[in-house]
C-alpha cells in the first residue's frame, strides 16, 4: 500500500521510499526506467509490465503522472488486453487510490510514477 503519494516522492509500505515503484502481489521494487530505456514518449513498454505479469499481477494500474505526460505504448495496452488483464491507466493520484482500493482484495500490480 502506497502511504504517501506528493511530486517526486512515494512511500510505499514494507518498500520505504522513492520516486517511482513497480508494485505487485506480495512486493514491489523501485521502478528504474533505465533498465527498458523507457521515456514520457512513447512510454510504458511491454518490458515493465513484464515483472508484474510474472508476480501474478490479474489488474494492473499504470499511473500516467501528475501532469499526464507519462504515455502508454499501445503494444503494452495489446499485450494485457491478450492475456485479460484488467488494466487502468489514470493520473498518478488516482492511480494510487485505486492501488490501494484494491491490494487487499485483489492481485493488483502497478507503475506508479511520481512526476510529470
Amino acid at each position: 500500500m502506497t502511504t504517501h503519494i506528493s511530486w517526486g516522492r512515494m512511500v510505499v509500505e514494507g518498500l520505504g521510499e522513492g520516486k517511482d515503484f513497480k508494485l505487485y502481489p506480495g512486493g514491489g521494487r523501485p521502478w528504474d526506467w533505465n533498465e527498458t530505456g523507457t521515456r514520457h514518449t512513447p512510454g510504458i513498454q511491454p518490458a515493465d509490465i513484464q515483472e508484474l505479469l510474472d508476480n501474478g499481477s490479474q489488474v494492473i494500474v499504470l499511473s500516467r503522472g501528475m501532469r499526464m505526460l507519462l504515455q502508454t505504448c499501445p503494444e503494452t495496452l495489446d499485450l494485457l488486453m491478450e492475456k485479460g488483464i484488467e488494466i487502468y491507466v489514470e493520473e498518478t493520484t488516482a492511480a494510487v487510490q485505486r492501488y490501494n482500493a484494491m491490494v487487499e482484495t485483489t492481485p493488483v500490480g502497478g507503475l506508479i510514477h511520481s512526476t510529470c
